[in-house]
C-alpha cells in the first residue's frame, strides 16, 4: 500500500473517504493506530457492511457527514480565493458532453474533480 510506504507503515493520521463503500476498508487500513476517518462521499452507493473489526483493532474514529449549504460552499469558495489552495481538477468536459462526464465519474478512473465547463 503507498500510504504505509510513504508512512514508514505508521498510516496517515486523517483520511477523507469520498468512495463510500467500496473505498472504506481501504481508507481504514491507510489510516494510523487511533487516526480519524471522515467519510464524506457515496460514490459508489451507501449501502455497506461496516468492517468493524477493522475500526476495533485500529481504534479508528469515523465521523460521517453530508455537504453542508449553499451558504457553506459560498463560504469555502470565499476562503480557496483568499488562499493559494486549489482543487484537484482531473478533467473538464463541455456541457454538451454532460452523459460522458457521468460516465466517466462511474467509472472510477478520475482522481480530483470533474468539471462542466458552461
Amino acid at each position: 500500500m503507498t500510504v504505509r510506504e510513504l508512512t514508514g507503515g505508521r498510516g496517515v493520521d486523517h483520511v477523507i473517504e469520498v468512495g463510500g463503500p467500496d473505498t472504506l476498508a481501504q481508507s481504514m487500513l491507510a489510516t494510523r493506530v487511533a487516526g480519524h476517518v471522515s467519510v464524506i462521499g457515496v460514490l459508489t452507493g451507501v449501502e455497506s457492511k461496516l468492517p468493524l473489526g477493522l475500526a476495533l483493532s485500529r481504534h479508528l474514529r469515523l465521523h460521517a457527514f453530508v455537504v453542508g449549504s449553499r451558504s457553506d460552499q459560498q463560504a469555502m469558495v470565499r476562503a480557496l480565493e483568499a488562499s493559494s489552495m486549489r482543487p484537484v481538477i482531473d478533467r473538464h468536459f463541455p456541457l454538451e458532453e454532460l452523459v460522458d462526464a457521468f460516465r466517466y465519474q462511474e467509472s472510477g478512473k478520475h482522481f480530483g474533480k470533474i468539471v462542466i465547463d458552461i
